[in-house]
């Protein structure tokens, strides 16, 4: 089912069917495998949260073309219904909850206000969105499934984390016989902070993990932005440093829908293969 389509026409949403949906849970079981491997917590959060919370990390100044948005309808005026599969204007009565682009979103809204570990590590998996300007399939969907790896604490656990990660991914997808190029990326999160821009300048902290064009995969570190806006703080009295690990899902069973030539059963066996080989030690 795709009927939900963007400017291009391509399908934005998807249904997976029995042998995708496996390959997505065997995925996901290995990557929350590795984080609850490493001392990570599991966590769970809302599909949304409320605007004034997405509004604390700048989404709508720094992303403003891949906003969502949720509210709710009033439908007492005929003239309301929805025509051609769409809702007018002033259907909506207020749009109080913004849908996340990104799962780590929920670990720091969970912590916040909170003193936390040098050492905390939290796992999650969300459901992101984004009103992207085409689509593609499941390389590129309105909405998708992202699990992700998230330190808070010290600078230096930040940075242990993605180091022990990025080697992880590389290892995994090796077993795979997929090819992934480790590429640096812009963080837009600092795009309002002069100090961290040029931090990013002279350091990227934002690597994505390539197959072709298609990013499945990245580490980033967020220094302390996360812990400002939240009010996360370490034992010392310093705000948190954070850092993250995402996994886009779906992209995942693009690629390797294409490396197995559609083959979802041997693509399933490769995986859990390629994850006893990079199994934590």
């Amino acid at each position: 089912m795709n009927r939900l389509t963007g400017s291009d026409g391509a399908p934005a949403v998807a249904i997976l069917g029995p042998p995708a949906t496996r390959l997505l849970k065997e995925l996901d079981t290995v990557f929350a495998g590795w984080g609850t491997a490493a001392g990570a917590e599991e966590i769970s959060a809302p599909p949304l949260f409320p605007v004034t919370d997405l509004e604390k990390f700048d989404v709508y100044t720094n992303f403003p073309q891949l906003a969502w948005v949720a509210g709710s309808l009033d439908l007492a005026d005929d003239q309301h219904k929805p025509v051609d599969g769409k809702f007018g204007p002033g259907a909506v009565t207020e749009a109080r909850y913004g849908l996340p682009h990104a799962t780590c979103y929920g670990a720091y809204l969970f912590h916040e206000g909170d003193q936390v570990a040098d050492d905390t590590l939290v796992t999650l998996v969300n459901r992101c969105f984004r009103n992207e300007d085409h689509y593609g399939g499941l390389r590129r969907l309105a909405t998708f499934q992202m699990r992700e790896i998230v330190a808070l604490g010290s600078f230096d656990h930040t940075q242990q984390v993605i180091a022990r990660f990025t080697e992880r991914i590389q290892s995994f997808a090796a077993a795979l016989g997929v090819d992934l190029a480790k590429e640096p990326a812009g963080d837009p999160f600092f795009r309002n902070d002069n100090g961290r821009a040029l931090m990013q300048k002279l350091s990227p902290v934002k690597y994505e993990f390539q197959y072709g064009d298609l990013a499945i995969a990245s580490v980033n570190t967020h220094r302390n932005f996360f812990g400002e806006r939240c009010g996360i703080r370490l034992e010392s009295g310093e705000h948190a440093y954070t850092s993250c690990v995402a996994f886009g899902l779906e992209r995942w069973i693009a690629v390797l829908t294409e490396h197995f030539e559609e083959d979802l059963d041997a693509a399933l066996t490769a995986v859990r293969a390629a994850a006893a080989t990079a199994a934590p030690s």
